[in-house]
């Protein structure tokens, strides 16, 4: 067997100069919505609100400086080694696709149905398209978590979840 050319090992990192890329794009969505805060001067907050975004922003240009640098000098980051990963096995778009479809479906109804109805939907979903086959046992696991999350995000930490068509009687 031959060693690759410099040529195959650029070309085989061509989707990690694409993260890299994704790096600098989010560093520079960070930075931008970051010159865009306004918070009046405080004497008890000498540091304000921007820095910490300035630093996530600084850092993601970084990352994405070094991981450039580290790819175009022939770097590749390791396979996946997890002990159940089979690599030799393609996608399972069986799976991966009725999940994409729960989460997106997840998305636009929120805010018409609300949380509890939604998550609902969104766990349930997630349990079927993984393989789970106690619909009903499934189906009040995934309302009782839809429940405690709406109520642990609303009491908890005072984040108001939509209700949606349930308004009133949650």
């Amino acid at each position: 067997m031959t060693a690759p050319t410099t040529a195959t090992r650029r070309a085989t990192g061509r989707s990690e100069l694409g993260v890299a890329a994704l790096l600098g794009v989010v560093g520079a969505v960070v930075l931008v919505d970051a010159l865009g805060l306004h918070a009046p001067y405080s004497q008890s907050d000498p540091i304000g609100p921007k820095v910490v975004p300035y630093v996530v922003a600084g850092l993601l240009f970084v990352c994405a400086v070094v991981l450039t640098i580290d790819v175009l000098r022939g770097g590749r980051g390791e396979a996946e080694g997890g002990e159940d990963v089979d690599l030799t096995h393609p996608t399972d778009w069986r799976t991966v696709v009725p999940l994409i479809a729960v989460f997106a479906a997840n998305i636009l109804l929120v805010d018409t149905l609300g949380w509890v109805l939604s998550g609902t939907l969104l766990f349930f979903g997630s349990v079927v398209a993984l393989g789970g086959r106690h619909y009903v046992r499934d189906l009040l696991i995934s309302l009782a978590m839809a429940l405690v999350t709406f109520y642990g995000f609303y009491l908890g930490l005072g984040i108001h979840l939509p209700a949606g068509i349930l308004e009133g009687v949650l």
